[in-house]
């Protein structure tokens, strides 16, 4: 079946933040006199708001409410994105390209506040056909709620789709969806051989996404 639609995550596929959540998380932890490991930074990776907060707070043994975890975080993430955003290289630009070719979509589980900020910086707000955010699906990554909602927006079948994650959680999600998957970890999270092996395709850069490398995952046929 041809693929018509491409869903994109956005933390580490479209913009390199995981760098800034595990930064903020590393001073997070650092201001309560904890420490925050690259372990753990791989555990919250991918998941809903609820995820990830849930995820710090049985790690660094907190006694704060998830709620005062998770505006923190955002505050301290915002904070670095209006110094710098960090794009990946090629990632705007395949976007614009795909569009195109496909129909595309986003889903991610990053906080809807953060995602609309990222989206209205970059423009691709006004690219993408869908947007689905994490806090507005009953189940995070893994679970595969959040394409799931994405394609029936969109009225395409996941056999005919196609994400890109840079995560474990999101290449399951992918999987558990019915979809294709592309593997796109960031250069400074990469993902176990195991992980790697979920995905009809493996990239390290944007750059290298491209309509080719669709038509061929669509002549493999794996699912």
């Amino acid at each position: 079946m041809p693929i018509e639609a491409i869903i994109y995550d956005m933390d580490g596929v479209l913009v390199d933040s995981e760098v800034y959540w595990d930064k903020a998380r590393v001073e997070f932890a650092r201001d309560r006199s904890k420490t925050w490991t690259d372990e753990f930074q791989r555990l919250a990776m991918g998941r809903s708001t609820i995820g990830w907060a849930r995820v710090m707070q049985d790690k660094l043994a907190l006694d704060e409410p998830i709620d005062a975890i998770i505006a923190e975080m955002k505050a301290r993430v915002i904070a670095h994105y209006e110094a710098r955003m960090p794009a990946r290289p090629g990632a705007l630009e395949s976007v614009r390209h795909m569009k195109r070719h496909f129909r595309v979509g986003l889903a991610s589980g990053s906080p809807t506040d953060i995602i609309k900020a990222v989206l209205r910086i970059t423009g691709l707000d006004q690219i993408f056909e869908v947007m689905i955010y994490g806090d507005e699906v009953p189940r995070g990554k893994p679970a595969p709620d959040i394409y799931l909602e994405a394609l029936k927006q969109l009225g395409v079948a996941p056999a005919a789709s196609l994400g890109i994650e840079d995560s474990a959680n999101g290449l399951r999600s992918l999987k558990a969806a019915g979809m294709f998957a592309v593997a796109a970890p960031s250069p400074d999270f990469p993902l176990p051989e195991d992980v790697l092996a979920l995905a009809d395709a493996h990239i390290t850069t944007l750059e290298d996404f491209t309509v080719d490398l669709l038509r061929g995952i669509e002549r493999d046929g794996r699912l």
